[in-house]
C-alpha cells in the first residue's frame, strides 16, 4: 500500500424523510367503494422533508421531550407515559396533547428544512380507477399504487444535485422497501439529463418507525398540519410552518392546470378559502 496515498471520505449523504397520511385504500373486501363513507380518508398526503442539519434537531427534540417529561404539568397525561409509548417515547402530532404541539412547532421553527407533499383526493382517485376498468376489466386496484405512483413523482428531479442520498421511508415492511428502492432508481435515471447532475450519485433507503428518527417526526407534524387543513378546514398550524413550504401539489385541483395547482411558500399560504375554490372533477358529480 502507498504510504502516500490519500484517504478520501465518502461525501455526507444529502438527506430525505418520507411519510404519509392515509392508506390509499378505497373499496372493501366485497369490492364496494368506501370513498365518502367516513371509513376511509377523503384524501391521501404523501410528504417528504428535506434537511441538512438532522443531528442538530435530533438534540433539540431530545431536550423537548425530557423537559416535557419532568413538568409536573403533564404528570398524570396518558401520552407522556412510558407504557403507552407515545409522547414520552417520540413526537407524534395526532397523539401529543395541543401543549405538547405547540412546543413541537417552536423547535420545527428554528430550524432549516424543506418540505414537499403531494395530495390526492380519493373520489378523484376512484374516478380513475373506474375509467380505467372500463377500459381494461381485468385491472385490479391496489393501494399500494397510489403510494408508487406519489413517491416518483414526489421524488422527480431530486436525486441528481448531490453525490449522495439517503432516503428515510415511514416503516413499510421490506418488500415494499425494495420497491421504493427501485423507484427511486426509476426518478434517478429520468434526471440524468438534468444540468448539475452527478451521473453516479448513491442513494441508499432505509426504512423505520418514526419513532426512530427526529426526521421522521418532522415529516409527520408537517403532514399533520397539511391534513388538519384539508379534513378540519383548519389553517393555522400550515401557515405556521408556511416558511418551511417547497411545495404543495394538489394534483387533482385543475383549478390553474390540468396535472394540478402548485402551492409554494413564494405565494400567500394555502388556506381554507383556497381549498373551498378546489375544482375537483370525481365520479360522484
Amino acid at each position: 500500500m502507498n504510504s502516500d496515498a490519500v484517504i478520501v471520505d465518502p461525501p455526507a449523504p444529502h438527506h430525505y424523510f418520507v411519510d404519509e397520511s392515509g392508506d390509499g385504500i378505497i373499496f372493501d373486501s366485497k369490492g364496494r367503494s368506501l370513498v365518502g363513507t367516513g371509513k376511509v380518508l377523503d384524501y391521501f398526503i404523501l410528504g417528504m422533508v428535506e434537511m441538512s442539519d438532522v443531528s442538530s434537531l435530533d438534540a433539540d427534540l431530545r431536550q423537548l421531550r425530557a423537559d416535557l417529561l419532568a413538568d409536573p404539568y403533564f404528570k398524570g397525561v396518558p401520552s407522556m407515559q412510558s407504557a403507552q409509548g407515545k409522547t414520552a417515547i417520540f413526537f407524534h402530532a395526532k397523539d401529543d396533547p395541543p401543549e405538547v404541539r405547540r412546543e413541537v412547532f417552536k423547535v420545527l421553527l428554528r430550524h432549516d428544512f424543506n418540505f414537499y407533499a403531494i395530495i390526492r383526493t380519493m373520489s378523484a382517485v376512484l374516478r380513475d380507477v373506474r375509467n380505467r376498468n372500463q377500459r381494461d376489466p381485468t385491472y385490479r386496484y391496489k393501494p399500494s399504487e397510489l403510494y408508487d405512483s406519489a413517491v416518483r413523482r414526489l421524488f422527480d428531479k431530486k436525486l441528481h444535485t448531490h453525490p449522495a442520498y439517503k432516503v428515510i421511508f415511514a416503516s413499510r415492511g421490506r418488500a415494499r422497501t425494495h420497491a421504493l428502492r427501485e423507484h427511486l432508481f426509476h426518478a434517478q435515471q429520468r434526471s440524468r439529463k438534468a444540468v448539475g447532475t452527478f451521473h453516479h450519485a448513491t442513494v441508499e433507503v432505509q426504512a423505520m418507525p418514526a419513532r426512530d428518527h427526529a426526521g421522521l417526526q418532522v415529516a409527520d407534524y408537517s403532514l399533520w398540519a397539511v391534513q388538519r387543513l384539508f379534513t378540519k378546514g383548519e389553517g393555522r398550524f400550515l401557515e405556521l410552518i408556511w416558511p418551511k413550504v417547497a411545495l404543495l401539489l394538489d394534483a387533482d385541483d385543475r383549478s390553474e392546470a390540468a396535472y394540478g395547482t402548485y402551492h409554494t411558500r413564494k405565494r400567500p399560504p394555502l388556506d381554507i378559502a383556497k381549498i373551498k375554490c378546489r375544482k375537483v372533477e370525481d365520479s360522484e358529480r
